[in-house]
Formats: C-alpha cells, structure tokens, sequence
C-alpha cells in the first residue's frame, strides 16, 4: 500500500486560496474586468456585465468594497451619483484576471465556449 504524502504548503497559508476566496465569488472577476480602466457608475457596470441582476451586483460591490478591492465614490452631481473603483489593492489582482482572460481568448479562437 502506498503511503500518503501530505502537501508542504500549509493549509491555512496556501496562497491560491487566500487569492480564490476574493476571487472566487460569482461575477466578482467581471466587475474587476470592467473597472481596471476607469471608474464606472452603478448602471454602466449593469450594463457592461451582461447577465447580473441589480441585486447581485449591489451584493459583489458591497462585498468587495469591504474586502478593500474597489473604492466607493459620492460624486457631487444632481442628483448625486456613485463612482465604483479599484483601490491599488485591487489592481493587483489585475495581472491574474488579465491572465484568465488570454486563456479565454485562445480557448475562444479554438472554438470552445462553455
């Protein structure tokens, strides 16, 4: 019988974890997509990200401004508006998300969509 090895990285300390559990949330790499060029306004989010509803993108921005990922603006217009965007720790999980879609743009050119 083969002896079982156990990984070396910690359970507790693996960093693709830590890096999943802010990215891993429905729609979460989406909005990040979306906000990695310039502010964007409630509605111009809703529009970009085809397919989520109003309450699950409130839901994902309230999450991610907690987590310190995006940054939430009063813009003193009239009527007042908010402006969602990166922090700068937002903007490092840009290299990762940037990756994953280059893999969806070959995958794409092969034909394969899920």
């Amino acid at each position: 019988m083969l002896k079982r090895r156990k990984s070396k990285i910690e359970t507790f300390a693996c960093p693709l974890k830590s890096c999943m559990n802010l990215l891993g949330g429905a729609w979460t790499p989406n909005i990040l997509w979306y906000l990695k060029i310039n502010p964007r306004r409630f509605s111009e989010l809703k529009d970009d990200i085809e397919g989520i509803s109003a309450k699950v993108l409130t839901q994902r921005l309230k999450e991610l401004v907690a987590s310190g990922l995006v940054v939430r603006t009063v813009v003193s217009t009239s009527p007042p508006s908010v402006e969602y965007g990166l922090t700068e720790f937002g903007c490092e999980l840009l290299p990762a998300i940037e990756a994953i879609a280059e893999v969806g743009y070959r995958l794409q050119e092969r034909g394969i969509r899920l």
